[in-house]
């Protein structure tokens, strides 16, 4: 099966965190089986995570040349890697995919936080009575996966009754509400193999793909996250779930200026910054007898900015009717998106 990312960024942790991805040189059931299980868990929210088989992993990072798996293991991988996830309880199975990287074939088995969580899995599986007897629940720290301790599986438990809500189904919407022009668009910029199929297949198979489809087999509804980045009016769902830009070059409210930014969250995101650098962020040049280049001093750094506010519109809570709001004066730049803090920058000129 596909996956909707591209595939080198996803293996250089262009995209994804290094912490939400594991490195594995060959397949080795029982450690593999142990991170499965800690990514479906999710016990922080980061959204599952990757497993590469078939790359050797160096300080973190993929070591290069890619050692790569034999073609001749890849159908017996995938028989036992079934085999294996068939003894987490309840059931999970992740979505595994079998690509060329750097011409060596290898798996990626990707897994999203589950829905039944919380999942736990065989300590070991030297024989199948073992296997059954003794299981564990496994999560994710720093970029490790290990045995959760008493305190950790109540707070596996508790997360069980608090589904976050990009993951849940939203009952008010219907699967057309879904564009398939946005999810193409989105799956052509990231460069994922589901690209090409997702302008023939129909929306509801993309997004299932995708895990953006959640409820009853006989009631499907898009999840809440879905609706925020392949809808055109998010906010028709999620009142308030827009940017506003204001600049205030007065304290009293003279001359002041502001700018909404909706649709959907990646384009607002990218609106909003766009008018930011263009409009708000000011440049001093001065001219440097003794040098050929100019010294260039920005008011507010862009880059600072730019993940103060990508942090603030991921992490916003769109349950709350509250918009993430940029307020600019002449001495600070404040971004506030709720919960979460606030974000302040001094002006430099």
């Amino acid at each position: 099966m596909a996956l909707p990312i591209n595939i080198t960024e996803l293996i250089n942790q262009r995209v994804v965190e290094n912490a939400r991805i594991e490195y594995k040189a060959d397949w080795n059931p029982e450690p593999i089986l142990h991170s499965i299980c800690a990514f479906a868990n999710d016990i922080d929210n980061w959204g599952g995570g990757y497993i590469i088989i078939g790359i050797e992993e160096e300080n973190g990072m993929p070591k290069l040349p890619v050692r790569g798996l034999e073609k001749s293991s890849i159908d017996r991988i995938n028989k036992e890697l079934l085999q294996k996830c068939n003894l987490i309880e309840p059931r999970y199975l992740p979505v595994v995919g079998q690509c060329v990287y750097d011409n060596k074939d290898i798996i990626i088995v990707w897994v999203p936080g589950g829905e039944a969580r919380p999942y736990k899995c065989p300590v070991s599986f030297p024989t199948e009575k073992a296997a059954k007897a003794d299981k564990a629940y496994y999560i994710r720290k720093m970029s490790n996966s290990i045995r959760a301790n008493q305190l950790e599986e109540k707070e596996l438990f508790l997360l069980a009754n608090n589904t976050p809500y990009d993951d849940k189904a939203n009952t008010a919407a219907n699967i057309g509400d879904l564009k398939s022009s946005l999810i193409s668009e989105f799956l052509y910029t990231v460069g994922s193999d589901l690209y090409q199929t997702s302008l023939t297949r129909p929306v509801e198979e993309v997004a299932i793909d995708m895990k953006l489809i959640g409820g009853p087999a006989e009631a499907r509804k898009p999840l809440n996250v879905g609706l925020m980045f392949f809808n055109e009016r998010p906010d028709e769902f999620f009142p308030y779930a827009r940017i506003e830009v204001v600049d205030k070059p007065d304290p009293a409210g003279d001359g002041m200026t502001e700018k909404i930014f909706i649709g959907p969250l990646d384009k607002q995101l990218k609106d909003a910054l766009s008018y930011i650098k263009n409009y708000i962020i000011k440049e001093k040049i001065t001219k440097i007898s003794s040098q050929a280049e100019a010294e260039r001093i920005y008011n507010i750094p862009y880059a600072a900015v730019e993940e103060a506010l990508s942090n603030a519109v991921y992490h916003k809570s769109y349950q709350i009717g509250e918009p993430i709001t940029v307020v600019m004066t002449p001495e600070k730049m404040e971004i506030t998106s709720i919960p979460g803090q606030i974000e302040q920058f001094l002006m430099r000129i």
